[in-house]
């Protein structure tokens, strides 16, 4: 018989702005009793992002309304995507000193720390849930003999979790297909703040946050919001804009990175130095301005697991065109209804599709009012609901079962 309340341990590499006004809700829910034990301050406290190129602080609360914890990093040398950069031998002591019903691991596998929640909760008989927000063995650098170890690792690997959780039906089938049981599966939706986001964006003054850009009151304005690395593919989206070519409408960047100065001399040489416009790093509490003001998203990453930046524009009012790679596309993208998915790397085929909506401010606007409904059963409330599941289903899961891989 279910419990009537879940002590639970959260274990994160690091305070996440999407997770923690999750974690605001779950500690008010009736049936969770939640910690969350933080092996890194990144986030919360000032550093260089490398991808980014810049310095980041979120500007929006880390580490308020939920009980949590710092757990000492013993790292000689501190880091996220590093498997020593997180080494926190205190999670074992803080494990074996409470009586949790279930421990959730957010810290990712590639890390010593991951490895030691999982040692002490085994010890200690404490079901483990974790998983990962992929939908494809395919990794960012392309390699492809990375393929061969994840279909060989990853059954052994998920097989130690009581139950695998996944954000997406991108990340259920990829599991199925490694041979993950059903009933040890559950999808927890990746979810941001919604109540936050439609209330920032229903504040916005879109024509003066325009004028600010230097853009019209009637454009159409599509956006590109992440860093400008090479998987993110942010040429694709400048290449497809020149060729849709429709008269007055602009393209608005919204990031930072490398390919920063490729971009503006790109740009240029296209002769759209004047519709093409260059926003610099975003921080949270401006980016509802940004997503209000425009239009549509577009997304034409090689690899991204989910891409949250569709479920903030899609509540922002915006309609979404992502490429087949971005995991977001699964479970939040209608083709024809709130936006449009596309194959990986075929600009004609994105030019294409820009070239339809950015002449059509009318059908733009009935997409961006169908993207904000959608988002309404794709909330926090729908990803507690599901980890109270998880939890109870890690609670009556056998500790051993067969895995049978997809052998297509």
């Amino acid at each position: 018989m279910p419990k009537d309340r879940y002590r639970v341990l959260f274990v994160c590499s690091h305070p996440v702005q999407y997770a923690s006004p999750v974690f605001r809700q779950m500690a008010k829910h009736p049936r969770l009793d939640i910690q969350v034990a933080y092996c890194s301050m990144q986030g919360a406290e000032a550093a260089l992002d490398p991808e980014f190129g810049v310095e980041v602080k979120w500007d929006v609360p880390l580490l308020e309304g939920y009980p949590w914890v710092r757990v000492p990093n013993r790292s000689l040398r501190p880091g996220l995507g590093r498997f020593f950069g997180l080494v926190n031998p205190g999670l074992w002591r803080l494990i074996a000193s409470d009586a949790y019903d279930a421990i959730v691991i957010y810290t990712g596998y590639v890390c010593l720390s991951f490895w030691i929640a999982v040692a002490a909760a085994k010890l200690h008989s404490i079901p483990i849930l974790f998983g990962t927000d992929a939908h494809t063995l395919v990794p960012r650098d392309g390699w492809s003999w990375k393929r061969g170890v994840k279909r060989w690792f990853w059954p052994r690997l998920f097989g130690l979790a009581d139950v695998v959780i996944v954000p997406s039906s991108g990340g259920v089938a990829l599991m199925q297909s490694l041979g993950i049981p059903e009933e040890r599966l559950l999808l927890t939706p990746y979810v941001v703040d919604n109540d936050w986001w439609t209330s920032q964006a229903d504040r916005v003054d879109r024509f003066a946050v325009r004028r600010t850009w230097g853009v019209p009151e009637d454009a159409a304005v599509a956006l590109f919001c992440a860093k400008f690395q090479p998987w993110k593919r942010p040429l694709d989206a400048l290449r497809a804009f020149a060729q849709a070519n429709v008269p007055g409408s602009h393209l608005v960047y919204a990031g930072e990175g490398p390919l920063r100065r490729d971009l503006e001399s790109r740009a240029s040489s296209l002769g759209l130095a004047e519709r093409v416009h260059f926003l610099g790093f975003i921080n949270q509490s401006e980016l509802p301005a940004v997503y209000r003001t425009s239009d549509l998203l577009v997304l034409p990453s090689e690899y991204e697991p989910f891409g949250v930046v569709v479920n903030e524009a899609m509540l922002c009012g915006c309609a979404a065109v992502v490429s087949d790679r971005v995991g977001a596309g699964y479970d939040l993208v209608s083709t024809g209804r709130n936006g449009y998915t596309f194959p990986c790397g075929n600009v004609k085929a994105l030019a294409s599709i820009l070239g339809d909506l950015l002449s059509d401010r009318e059908r733009l606007q009935r997409m961006g009012e169908a993207a904000r409904l959608r988002m309404q059963t794709w909330s926090p409330r729908e990803n507690i609901e599901a980890h109270v599941r998880a939890i109870e289903h890690s609670l009556k899961a056998d500790q051993t079962y067969e895995m049978v891989p997809d052998q297509h």
